[in-house]
């Protein structure tokens, strides 16, 4: 029997529409029935997570839970969440449910370490994801040794994800600001790249800018195929 995937999805859309592809593309396939399938509640009623997290928002376990409640119906044996920041709330989550939810920030943290091993990275998030500190925990349990933007470049991450990306607005006009960012992190010593947020993806996609980068919503994306029993294209 092939396993299914559920992506919990809407947080935000794009973000959504993201993963799936890169499940897709990823996936080792000669045909249409050689890909698996997929489940998707993009459930964009989902209060925002870094709001509930930092300002005292609405709770989002409650929305959370109505899009798991669809997936387990809908028979996925597995759960992944297009969302850093959602991260937050995955035990809460879990403790709901029999399928297992895999952790990106955990599975983003074992492929830094792979793959870069003796290399700082810079961890580019919202500052929800940052102010929990799952990334540090994840990161400094794999052995990677990281650097956390400072408040003024948290600010223009926050820009880029909020005002742009979940905006709908064009990328391009920020393609400096970008550059600037990733070059002032780099004089302090960052190597490399975690796109912590899932809208970054989007941005570093269209702009053209020096990394390398590490891609959590990639990295989720081949997790959960090889969950499935797939093989991955070895992108």
């Amino acid at each position: 029997m092939k396993k299914t995937i559920g992506i919990l999805g809407g947080m935000g859309p794009l973000a959504t529409a993201d993963l799936f592809i890169k499940i897709v593309t990823q996936t080792k396939a000669a045909g249409d029935n050689d890909h698996i399938r997929v489940y998707i509640d993009s459930n964009s009623a989902i209060p925002d997570r870094t709001a509930a997290i930092l300002t005292g928002g609405p709770d989002p376990v409650e929305e959370m839970t109505s899009a798991l409640r669809h997936l387990e119906s809908c028979g996925a044996d597995c759960i992944i969440m297009p969302c850093n920041t959602a991260h937050y709330f995955l035990p809460r989550l879990q403790e709901k449910t029999e399928i297992p939810i895999l952790n990106m920030l955990e599975i983003t943290a074992r492929s830094c370490a792979s793959r870069y091993p003796g290399k700082r990275t810079a961890v580019l998030a919202t500052r929800g994801t940052l102010a929990t500190g799952l990334y540090s925990a994840a990161l400094e349990k794999a052995g990677v040794d990281y650097l956390i933007p400072d408040e003024g470049e948290q600010d223009i991450l926050m820009h880029l994800i909020y005002e742009v990306v979940k905006a709908s607005r064009p990328l391009e006009p920020e393609a400096d600001t970008w550059a600037s960012l990733l070059d002032g992190l780099r004089k302090k010593g960052a190597d490399y790249f975690i796109l912590g947020c899932t809208e970054l993806p989007i941005v570093a996609s269209t702009l053209s800018a020096e990394g390398p980068f590490v891609d959590p919503t990639a990295e989720l994306a081949k997790a959960a195929i090889r969950f499935c029993e797939y093989e991955t294209t070895g992108e």
